[in-house]
């Protein structure tokens, strides 16, 4: 799609497809700003409110109106500051598509007044399936991100479903896991609390006798994100400063919109090869109370040989445990090729996401093709 502004509250997604011989109007993955979109190989255009500017030759051309030669348009709609994009005419809106439920968490969140501070993407060599079903759930956490684990609920995360389309976890920070139980102290915890974005935390204090990390984490993330971002967080509660809330949108979106762990994460199949697919990561914090707007971070595209801490702003710890994730899927898919038994194994609440996932999928395919 180009997917373009024509109004300061309109944004339109054209297909990208020259209405003479079909070449692309604009190169895939580039980005900026025209006063028209113009084919490169033979002239022809469109103005960015989709109308046609031009016709080279328009005398070779009698059979063509040039009123009836608007780029066809996909539907747009904008949520949480985000612009969603459907190819079918005949969908549910939107809101209808979310639920009820998800719609008044979404507006709770005001995910609208983030902005991006980093945004990486790196082609990970498994099937997009596999990329984004690794996500759904907290029980690999012990095994695969060990280090996390004093002060990560893991096991004990809560998995919850929304109507057909939306599943969520909730994992507790400042708590320890279930298999760290009897093992550590509360200052431990404290000392080893990991989040997402670190880049705030300084010193460490001392957790006072039959006191609890957890609230010395939330007050002292409270402050620090509030000095560093000039937000007011007062109205936010400690869940939401320090816990991980992970959206799932069927077919490909997670949104993260918690203050320590802020992100969107997108996945997208490599539509050349089916064992390779594109993992996307941005980090959202909320916007300046101030009034200023900050510059939206540029992406940095990784290869396949590099880790995710590289990127630009990424968190070097949370880039760690990126890293730590793929490193499975490469494994995974290895593994499903050469495996001698069928199917999978899931957990009936742990994985939970991964089955309602799969029963999205499975209505999706079994519909006749959109024509």
């Amino acid at each position: 799609f180009i997917i373009t502004r024509v109004a300061p509250n309109e944004i339109r997604a054209y297909f990208n497809a020259c209405l003479h011989r079909g070449t692309k109007l604009r190169s895939s993955g580039t980005e900026g700003n025209a006063s028209e979109f113009k084919c490169s190989f033979h002239g022809w255009s469109w103005n960015v409110d989709g109308t046609n500017k031009d016709v080279p030759c328009p005398w070779d051309f009698p059979h063509v109106d040039r009123e009836k030669l608007n780029l066809p348009e996909a539907r747009v709609e904008l949520l949480g500051g985000f612009v969603w994009v459907n190819m079918d005419p005949d969908a549910p809106t939107l809101a209808e598509y979310l639920g009820p439920t998800v719609m008044g968490q979404f507006a709770e969140w005001k995910l609208e007044n983030r902005y991006t501070v980093c945004h990486v993407t790196k082609p990970i060599p498994c099937n997009w399936k596999l990329n984004i079903e690794a996500f759904m759930e907290a029980y690999h956490v012990p095994d695969t991100h060990p280090q996390v684990c004093p002060a990560n609920a893991d096991w004990n995360s809560q998995y919850d479903t929304y109507d057909e389309h939306v599943n969520r976890f909730i994992t507790p920070l400042g708590v320890m896991s279930p298999t760290y139980y009897g093992k550590i102290t509360e200052q431990d915890v404290l000392d080893q609390c990991t989040v997402g974005d670190s880049s705030f935390v300084g010193d460490k204090p001392q957790v006072p006798e039959g006191a609890y990390a957890r609230q010395i984490m939330a007050d002292m993330f409270r402050g620090m994100f509030e000095q560093a971002t000039k937000t007011d967080l007062s109205k936010v509660s400690d869940s939401e400063i320090l816990d991980c809330y992970s959206y799932t949108v069927f077919p490909n979106a997670f949104i993260f919109p918690g203050i320590s762990l802020p992100m969107v994460y997108r996945f997208r199949p490599n539509p050349k090869d089916h064992r390779e697919s594109l993992y996307e990561v941005m980090f959202l914090r909320p916007l300046p109370t101030d009034g200023s707007i900050p510059d939206t971070a540029e992406v940095t595209h990784l290869d396949h040989e590099q880790g995710f801490g590289e990127a630009e702003g990424m968190d070097a710890g949370f880039g760690a445990i990126l890293d730590q994730d793929t490193e499975n899927l490469v494994l995974q898919q290895e593994g499903l090729e050469a495996s001698a038994k069928h199917g999978l194994t899931l957990a009936n609440y742990q994985e939970i996401r991964i089955r309602h996932f799969n029963k999205a999928y499975d209505k999706f395919m079994a519909m006749e093709p959109y024509r």
